[in-house]
């Protein structure tokens, strides 16, 4: 069984079978998850220092922060996956 690579921005990558959920970033309780994963070193930034635009969390409890919208993300996921001409200048 292959572990597939998901695209979350920059040319960061998460294996797809390790991320239990993409949220929107907006919410109290993710910005608490934001501040509990940093405080126990679990945090892992993948903006480039842009604008967090989503959240995904990971089995393993880690929380990594994405520039790339969470319903951008989530259809990558998805086997018939096709970036547009805008995802891929934006």
């Amino acid at each position: 069984m292959g572990h597939k690579l998901v695209n979350i921005g920059f040319g960061n990558s998460v294996v797809s079978n390790r991320v239990i959920a993409i949220i929107s970033p907006n919410a109290a309780p993710s910005k608490r998850l934001r501040d509990e994963a940093r405080e126990d070193k679990r945090l892992v930034d993948a903006t480039q220092g842009r604008k967090t635009r989503s959240v995904i969390i990971t089995d393993s409890n880690h929380v990594i922060l994405s520039a790339i919208q969470s319903e951008t993300i989530a259809q990558r996921f998805s086997p018939d996956f096709k970036l547009t001409k805008e995802e891929m200048e934006g």
